[in-house]
Order: C-alpha cells, then sequence, then structure tokens
C-alpha cells in the first residue's frame, strides 16, 4: 500500500478552502498511484478552530464539504482526515475530536479522540468529549487487508519519561496493542516548539516500537494567530528510523509505500537556528496573509530587536512591502540613525524619517498647564514612545499595512514596554524570544552557517545583514541622554534565567533564593513581573516560541497579591 502524507496549510474556519487543499492533495497523490492520504487532525477546520465549532452552520458545512470530498475524489483513493463529529445527544460538549474515512461516494467516522489537551494553549474540552476505544480501521488495499490504528495528535503523547506533561486517562497505544495494527496513523495540529521536532520522534519510535508497526506522523503546518505550526511530517520504523520526511515550515506531500523494504534513512533535523528562523518567517507571513495585509510597517530604532524584526518582515513578505519609520528625538544618537540606514539598505527595505522633537515640544506646552510644569521623568520618556507609536498606526492604517510591534519577551515581562507606545502593532513578532535569545539568533543569521537559508527565504546570502555594529551595540532605549537598559534592569544575561524559571518553570522567588539567586534581585523581577499583567493583557498577540508564551496560554490575573 502507497501512502501519502498531506501536509496542509488550513485558513481556520475555511471549510470550502481547506477542502479543495484537500482534494489537491489528493488528486496528486493519485497521480503517483497512492492508495491512501492521511491529513491532520481538523483539517478541514484548521487547528484551533476555537469557537468557530460553536455555530451550527459551520458544523453543517463540514458536512456538505465531505459530501463534496466524497463525490470528487479519485476513484480507488481513501482519505482519512481530522474532523469534528456531532454526538448523538444535546448534552456538552456535543462534539468529538474525530477522524473520518472518505472514499469515493462515501465517507464515516472511523476513530475519536481518547486525550484532549486542556493546558498551555489548547482548550479542548471546552468543545469535545474524550473517546474510551482503541481505534482500529481495516482497509484492503493492494490485494491485502490491513489494519491501521488511528490516533489524534496527544493520543501519541504517553510515554511519560520522554515529556513532562502526561495528560490523565487511558493509554490509546497500549490500548491498540492487543489488536495488533499493521500500520499506527497520527493525524496531528502540533505548533512549534523549542525541541519539539526531536521529541515527536521519539514519541513515534516509541508507539512503533510497542506496536511493532511504523508510525505514520502527519503534522499541520502555517501560521494560526499566535500559533505556528511547523509541519516535519514524518514515517518512522521500529528501529527509530526515518524513511520519509517531509518539510518543515511549509506545506508538503510526501509519498511512503508500506508494502517495499525501504534502505533505513534517517534525515537530521534542521538546525535549531534555522528552524526558529523559518518558524518566525511563517508565523508573519501567514499571519499576514491570512488577515489580508500584503504590506507591513515597523519602526526602525537602530537597535538588535528592530532590526530582527525587519529581517523577519523582508523574508516574509519581501522587501518590496516592507517599510520602515525612523523617529529620532533629541536623544537619539546619530550611530542609531546611521545604523538603521545601514540596515535597510543591506534589507532592500524602504524607510522614511519623521523626526519627533516638535511633536515633543507641542506635547510639553499642551501639558504644562494641567500638569503645573512641562512633563518630565519617566512621563516624559513614555511620550516620546506613544508619539512614536501613533505615528506608526497613522501610517499604517492610511496605507493598509500590518503594523509589527518588535518588543521582545524580557521586556514584556517586567513591563520595560508602554502601552499606546512601542506596544502598538497588530503582531508582536519576537514577544516570545527573552533579549539573549534576540542577540544568539541575530548572531547566527549573520553567520555563514545561515547563507543558504538565508538565500531560500530571498535574504542577501553573502555579508552581515543584522550587523556588527548593532549586535555589539550597549540595549538602549534612547529616551534620554547616556541612558541605557541596565540603569532600569539587571543585565540580561542575569535577567533573562530568572524570567525563563519565573515564567516557564513556574518557580517561586523563594524557591530561586533558596538555590542561590539574589534575594533582593529575584523579588525585584518577580514584582516587575506582577505588575505588568495589565501591559500584556492590551499587547498584540504574540506569536508563540517557548513552551509558555504571554497569550493565550498565559492566564495570570491582573489584580491579585
Amino acid at each position: 500500500m502507497r501512502l501519502a502524507l498531506a501536509q496542509i496549510n488550513p485558513l481556520v474556519g475555511d471549510l470550502e478552502g481547506n477542502g479543495r487543499l484537500l482534494l489537491e492533495a489528493c488528486r496528486a497523490a493519485a497521480a503517483a498511484g497512492t492508495d491512501l492520504v492521511v491529513a491532520p487532525e481538523l483539517a478541514l477546520w484548521g487547528y484551533p478552530p476555537r469557537d468557530l465549532l460553536l455555530r451550527p452552520a459551520l458544523r453543517q458545512r463540514e458536512q456538505q464539504v465531505l459530501d463534496q470530498l466524497a463525490a470528487e475524489l479519485p476513484p480507488g483513493l481513501a482519505l482519512v482526515l481530522g474532523v469534528s463529529e456531532p454526538t448523538p445527544d444535546r448534552q456538552t460538549p456535543d462534539l468529538f475530536n474525530a477522524a473520518a474515512l472518505v472514499e469515493r461516494g462515501s465517507w464515516r467516522v472511523v476513530a475519536r479522540k481518547r486525550l484532549l489537551p486542556s493546558y498551555d494553549v489548547f482548550d479542548e474540552r471546552r468543545y469535545f468529549r474524550p473517546a474510551d476505544q482503541p481505534c482500529l480501521l481495516e482497509l484492503e488495499r493492494g490485494g491485502q487487508r490491513w489494519r491501521l490504528g488511528i490516533t489524534l495528535c496527544e493520543d501519541l503523547w504517553v510515554e511519560e519519561e520522554l515529556h513532562e506533561q502526561r495528560l490523565l486517562g487511558g493509554d490509546p497505544v497500549a490500548a491498540l496493542q492487543e489488536l495488533r495494527p499493521d500500520l499506527l496513523l497520527n493525524l496531528s495540529a502540533s505548533p512549534f516548539g523549542a525541541g519539539k521536532a526531536q521529541l515527536r520522534r521519539e514519541l513515534a519510535a516509541a508507539a512503533a516500537r510497542r506496536l511493532q508497526c511504523p508510525v505514520i506522523y502527519v503534522n499541520q503546518v502555517g501560521g494560526n494567530d499566535e500559533l505556528v505550526f511547523d509541519g516535519g511530517s514524518f514515517v518512522t520504523g521500529t528501529d527509530g528510523d526515518v524513511p520519509c520526511q517531509l518539510a518543515f515550515a511549509s506545506s508538503d506531500l510526501g509519498l511512503w509505500d508500506a508494502s517495499a523494504a525501504s534502505a533505513p534513512a534517517t534525515p537530521a533535523l534542521p538546525d535549531p537556528d534555522e528552524l526558529l528562523l523559518r518558524t518566525l518567517v511563517l508565523g508573519v507571513r501567514d499571519y499576514a496573509r491570512k488577515c489580508g495585509f500584503s504590506k507591513a510597517l515597523l519602526g526602525l530604532s537602530g537597535g538588535i530587536d528592530s532590526a530582527l524584526v525587519a529581517v523577519i518582515a523582508a523574508a516574509a513578505l519581501g522587501a518590496d512591502n516592507v517599510q520602515a519609520l525612523l523617529m529620532p528625538s533629541p536623544w537619539s544618537s546619530a550611530g542609531s540613525i546611521n545604523d538603521s540606514l545601514a540596515l535597510a539598505d543591506r534589507l532592500g527595505i524602504t524607510t522614511h524619517t519623521v523626526p519627533i522633537e516638535g511633536l515633543m515640544t507641542s506635547f510639553d506646552a499642551a501639558l504644562s498647564e494641567p500638569l503645573g510644569a512641562a512633563p518630565a521623568g519617566l512621563t516624559a520618556e513614555n511620550l516620546q514612545s506613544r508619539i512614536r507609536g501613533t505615528l506608526l498606526m497613522a501610517v499604517a492604517n492610511q496605507q493598509g499595512q500590518l503594523l509589527l510591534s518588535t518588543g521582545n519577551k524580557s521586556e514584556l515581562a517586567v513591563g520595560y514596554c508602554t502601552l499606546y507606545g512601542d506596544m502598538n502593532g497588530g503582531l508582536a513578532v519576537i514577544g516570545d524570544l527573552y533579549k539573549t535569545s534576540v542577540f544568539r539568533l541575530c548572531a547566527w543569521i549573520d553567520s555563514s552557517a545561515a547563507a543558504s537559508c538565508r538565500r531560500e527565504l530571498g535574504l542577501a546570502a553573502e555579508g552581515e545583514l543584522v550587523g556588527a555594529t548593532i549586535r555589539e551595540k550597549p540595549p538602549s532605549a534612547e529616551l534620554r541622554p547616556d541612558q541605557r537598559d541596565s540603569d532600569s534592569l539587571p543585565d540580561y544575561t542575569l535577567l533573562d534565567p530568572l524570567l525563563q524559571a519565573l515564567l516557564e518553570e513556574n518557580r517561586m522567588p523563594e524557591e530561586l533564593i533558596a538555590g542561590g539567586v539574589d534575594a533582593a534581585l529575584a523579588n525585584r523581577v518577580m514584582g516587575l513581573l506582577r505588575r505588568a499583567e495589565f501591559k500584556r493583557r492590551q499587547a498584540p498577540p504574540v506569536l508563540k516560541l517557548s513552551k509558555r508564551a504571554f497569550g493565550s496560554g498565559w492566564r495570570m490575573p491582573i489584580a491579585a497579591a
């Protein structure tokens, strides 16, 4: 039996459009002599559909699209895809997260998901009921009756020694052992995370050993709001070899013959920095495309954060579709302006310079009477940021551009950012990258190791992109003379590990202090983190890259002890 892995990039809620993507994949697979096409979890809906699942009209449309797929599917071809299935009663939740088998002229549900994630960004128990039975599909192809075990995404994540989180419930892989499947299919929608590509391989290989059969893992690809699905679908055997590996961060169709003996082939996974850059580019490209934008705008300050966002935007949308504003104040250094112009020239993006000194003077004059004096201190600094944010929003509004926010995770965590100022935007591109991670990624981008990746992304392959002068510059907001981030914050090499412990490991200051962290530092950082919660609640969506990002997976109260 020849299988095709259909790694598609769906638009959430576009049932007809996603159906067309699947039909195109099926036609290409049929032309290659394929018997069975396997598609991702909730392939018609796109993952995560969230409250679109609550709309009766869309549920009905899914049934109609399945009917249409069955009518147009090439003869002799079968398709297994993720669907939602209404329950037979009126209790809630009233859906199953399911898999359907589509053949020419008919379709039917053949599997239901057993483990429903409701942690981090996942909220499946809001919509779905868990199933309690193993799922085995018998399919006759090539003169043989194949026994196909079917699992959906989380159902494979049951090896407690391999990952930190094992959902309470049965073991869908163990439940299939007595049924002795010939193949195990896993229909997934698994977002990008550091180290996750390797972990998926290990989980699938563990299942293959337990069931003594190959595992076909099919993942969704593409950006949907703050989540970026990196694809990387594959087939693994009982020995852990990977004879079929699909692309990361792009749509793909992979073919694999389950009947033929294949030589061991386990392609190396992408370099972590390369995969991170490709994921960021995909996230920006899809967020813009799926929200109806073709052009982007950002503010260039001469700092490393805005430089990285400019590189990502140019790769995602093309340099011709990216514009940058330079908005120098009296405190902006000549070096920052020159560095910004040089970066824009290397990337080929358009810039406009709008000095803000006159606007600062106007604000001082307007506020002097109600304040009894001209704005000073932090108020004056925040006004500069808000003037810039207003200019950026006005240009983006007038020209129909997506405004990209350039703040990093370290700043968002401790509130070193200004509401209605530098936090303005439609997407926070690097809001889940710590400052030290920004420096590391920029160093990789400027290295020779990134040449082929840069070329494939449409960027200049030779020479520096970010530039040494930007990478080696002490971080500064330049809101007052000779300002440095270190005037207000601990050094990022000290701050970022603390933030990672507090945010991603849910540690408390007392634990960190017991482990040797300075007490004043630990308590100060925790205090900054708590006080900035109201800002983050009003921030643009943050592309999720880490175990725990600010956004739908971060649910902290604003008013709390």
